[in-house]
Parts: structure tokens; sequence; C-alpha cells
């Protein structure tokens, strides 16, 4: 049987209020929901989050490049020791991103290779952020993708060429509510177009990233707002929902290799 998974929202923020967020991702059939680590303490935090609810979280754990000129000298050894826990099923979220430069440049790029070998060592995929850094992200992935077990691009807002280049790599697409957004997605619909079914996978970034396309009280996004997405994803793609839940659902299990306790 298949349910839907998220597999992106950020958790310990305190914009998703806990348990509830959960609650009422499981009651939209939302059953796997991925928490992203950004930096050694949320990685802590999500994984002690994840660790309450073991048949429906888990986790991410890494540096993400706002904060790499934060890491600790030892923080690689710091998220090796988080990923000898079997709810951690990828490094990261790390990669680039060039448009805020939290970090300097070169301290991002030496972080985030540090985490590609360390996704390398210990075969975990690596779950990607990237912004206005396209040609050094792609130029370093494609050195170490050969030794990586997989990677999922998180929050895709590219363009239909960057999307093809993540996939000659045989990457995964995380496609957000953003795609709803009928100004700011437009070079998003035309990616996910193209997308092969076999790749895509969905998340919310909650609480960011609200979908423009659904009404609510609230602004701030939830992880129960997976089914509204991928219906719009679906009537975009003219594909069956069904088969597009099918999908993501099998993807989510072959890149993350949670199998059999989210087989329920």
């Amino acid at each position: 049987m298949t349910h839907w998974f998220d597999i992106g929202i950020n958790l310990p923020d305190k914009r998703l209020v806990f348990p509830d967020a959960i609650e009422h991702a499981l009651h939209n059939d939302v059953t796997g929901i991925l928490l992203i680590g950004t930096d050694i303490q949320q990685s802590q935090e999500a994984l002690s989050i994840a660790q309450q609810f073991p048949n429906n979280l888990v986790t991410s754990a890494g540096i993400h490049p706002h904060y790499a000129k934060d890491a600790a000298p030892d923080f690689i050894e710091q998220l090796k020791n988080l990923a000898t826990n079997q709810k951690v099923v990828a490094i990261g979220e790390c990669g680039l991103d060039f448009n805020r430069n939290f970090s300097p440049a070169q301290t991002q790029l030496r972080v985030f290779e540090q985490q590609l070998e360390l996704a390398c060592e210990l075969q975990l995929p690596v779950y990607l952020h990237e912004r206005d850094a396209f040609a050094e992200q792609i130029a370093l992935l494609k050195a170490y993708s050969p030794k990586l077990s997989g990677a999922v691009v998180h929050c895709f807002t590219g363009s239909l060429a960057q999307m093809e280049a993540y996939l000659e790599l045989g990457f995964y697409i995380g496609v957000t509510g953003w795609v709803c957004d009928p100004k700011r997605g437009e070079s998003l619909r035309e990616a996910v177009l193209k997308l092969p079914s076999q790749r895509m996978l969905l998340e919310t970034d909650s609480p960011y990233l609200f979908p423009k396309t659904l009404k609510a009280k609230s602004r701030n996004n939830q992880p129960a707002h997976i089914p509204h997405i991928a219906e719009f994803i679906a009537n975009l793609r003219n594909q069956e929902l069904q088969d597009l839940k099918q999908n993501c659902w099998q993807n989510t299990m072959d890149l993350f290799a949670v199998g059999a306790s989210f087989e329920h």
C-alpha cells in the first residue's frame, strides 16, 4: 500500500507546532516525513523528534551552507556519530548558496566537499541545497557522483537545463509548492513537465513555501499539504494522481532505503 511522503520539513521550527503538525499530516495520509538537519544542533533535535514517531519520521544530518562558517573542527565526526542511528537516512542539507553568502564561498565549498566525502564513505544519499551557485555545485557533484549512493536536489526551483544536468547524474528532484506559484513557479512548471516519473520526490519545505493555490487560515506550510501539491502536479502533467502517488512513494523508498518500516 502506498501513502504520501514529505521528504522535507524544518522541524524543530517553532512555526510548526509539534506534535500537531505530524498528527495533521498522518490524518491526510502523509505517513512518511523527513526532518531536515541544517546544523549539528538541529540535526540532533530532529533525530530526537523522529524517535518519538518511529514508524513515520526519519531525518537527515548535515551543515547547511549558511552555517558553514560556524561548523566545528570536528563536525564530520559529529555527523558520522549521528549517522550511526538508522533514523538518519541522508547527509545534508548541504551544498552552496552564493545568493546570500552568509558564509564565505570557499568555506562553503570546503564544508560541502567534506560532507560529500562522508556520504560516499557511509553510502548515504546527499540532501542538496543550491542557490545561485549551480556551475560550482554541479562541477563538484560530477566529481563525486560515481561514488555517491544517490542524491536529491531539495526544493528545486531551477531551469529545465539545470534539472537535466542533475538527472544525468542519476539524482532525484524534490518538488515543492513553489510549482503552484503563478509567477515565480513558471520555470519550475516547465521543468516538471519533463521530469521523469521515476525521479520525482514531493516535499513541502514546511513551514516555508506555502502553496499559493491553497486557501488556509495560516500561511505557515505543513506536511499535510502534500496531497494538494501532488494534485496540482498531476493536473499539470495530465497524470493520474494515483500513479504519481505510487511513483513518488517508490522513489522515496528507493533513495532513502527506509523500506519495511514505512510499508504499513
